[in-house]
C-alpha cells in the first residue's frame, strides 16, 4: 500500500512522505538499495561473479551447434523467469521486492543471474520505471499505479546466457503509455523479422526506426543490442536506429539481442549518480523489450521467445 501524506517517506529518509518524495510525484528518483543477495555455491557462476572485474576472451561470434543448444536453454530459462517476475508486478510492490522475487527464481532453475555484479552492478535485474531507459536498480520505492515497468532478465546457466526483457503495466495506465508498449514490442519485432543471413546487420535499426518514426517515437542511440553466448556481451552491435557505417554481415550461428528502447520524447539521456541509471532528458516515459535471437541458414530463431515467453511470436502473428 502507498504511503499517506504523514506516514514516514518509503526511500527511509525519516521524513513525512509529504515532504520528501511526494513532491517529486511523477518523476522517478532513488530509493534505499539492500544488501546485495547470495547466490549458493552449487550454482555455476561465471567469471565476475565473485570480483565484478569483467574479463573478455575471443570468442567466436558464429556458435556451434553445441553452444546453441545450451543457449536455447538458457533462453528458456530466461523467458520463463521474466514472465513470473512480470506476473508479481502490481501497485505497491517495491522494485527490491521484485528483484528478491527475480533472485529465487534464478537460484530455483539452478541459473545465475548474470547481471549480479557484473562490473559491480549490486542486483540480480534491472527494474526501470517510467522514464528510466535502461539499467534502473532495484530498490525502496514501491511501484504507483499507473506506472510502467521494464524487468530485464539475464540467466547464466549450462556456461552461457539467455536474455530477455520486458515492459509491464502497474495497475491501471493510461492509454498513450499503453500504445508506446504495444509500438515498442512491435519495434521488436520489425527488428527480428529484418535478421536473415547475408544481410547487413543496419538492416535490424532500419525496421524499428522507421516503424517508431512513423508513431513519432524517438529511438535511443546509447544503448544497443549485443552479441551473447559464453560472455555477457560481444562485439556484434546491435543498432536500433539505421546507420550505413554498421555494415556487419550476419552469418549463420550469430547470437545477439534486439533490445529497442522508444520514447514519447526525446532519444537523449541523462546518467544518474549511481553511473548505472539512464533516464530520458525530458522526462517522458520510455518502454523497451528484447529477446536474444539467432541466425538461422534461412532466418531468424527466437531463443528467448516463444510459448510461456511475455512476447512469444510477432503480435501480427497471433
Amino acid at each position: 500500500m502507498l504511503p499517506q501524506a504523514n506516514d514516514p517517506c518509503w526511500c527511509g529518509s525519516g521524513r513525512k512522505y509529504k515532504r520528501c518524495h511526494k513532491r517529486s510525484e511523477g518523476r522517478v528518483l532513488p530509493g534505499v538499495v539492500s544488501p546485495v543477495r547470495s547466490v549458493p555455491d552449487t550454482i555455476a557462476r561465471p567469471s565476475y561473479a565473485d570480483t565484478g572485474h569483467v574479463e573478455s576472451w575471443d570468442e567466436s561470434r558464429v556458435k556451434t551447434p553445441e553452444v546453441i543448444e545450451r543457449m536455447r536453454h538458457a533462453g528458456r530459462v530466461a523467458a520463463e523467469i521474466l514472465r513470473l517476475a512480470g506476473e508479481f508486478v502490481r501497485p505497491g510492490v517495491t522494485t527490491d521486492e521484485i528483484d528478491e522475487y527475480t533472485h529465487q527464481l534464478y537460484i530455483e532453475r539452478g541459473s545465475y543471474p548474470s547481471t549480479l555484479n557484473y562490473h559491480g552492478y549490486p542486483k540480480s535485474l534491472c527494474t526501470s520505471v517510467n522514464e528510466v531507459i535502461c539499467h534502473g536498480i532495484p530498490d525502496s520505492r514501491p511501484l504507483q499505479d499507473g506506472d510502467i515497468v521494464n524487468l530485464d532478465v539475464t540467466a547464466y546457466i549450462g556456461g552461457v546466457h539467455g536474455d530477455t526483457n520486458a515492459t509491464f503495466v502497474v495497475g491501471d495506465v493510461d492509454e498513450v503509455s499503453r500504445e508506446l508498449i504495444r509500438v515498442t514490442e512491435e519495434c521488436m519485432w520489425h527488428g527480428i523479422e529484418a535478421v536473415k543471413p547475408g544481410r547487413p546487420i543496419n538492416e535490424i535499426g532500419r525496421a524499428i526506426e522507421q516503424h517508431a518514426k512513423a508513431h513519432r517515437y524517438g529511438v535511443v542511440r546509447a544503448f544497443i543490442g549485443h552479441g551473447i553466448g559464453e560472455q555477457f556481451h560481444l562485439d556484434i552491435p546491435v543498432l536500433h536506429y539505421f546507420d550505413p557505417r554498421n555494415t556487419m554481415v550476419m552469418r549463420p550461428g550469430m547470437t545477439f539481442t534486439i533490445e529497442p528502447m522508444i520514447t514519447l520524447g526525446t532519444w537523449q539521456h541523462k546518467m544518474w549518480d549511481d553511473d548505472w541509471t539512464a533516464v530520458t532528458a525530458d522526462g517522458r516515459r520510455t518502454a523497451q523489450f528484447e529477446h536474444t535471437v539467432l541466425v538461422t541458414d534461412d532466418g531468424v530463431e527466437v531463443l528467448t521467445g516463444g510459448p510461456g515467453a511475455v512476447s512469444p511470436i510477432a503480435p501480427w502473428h497471433r
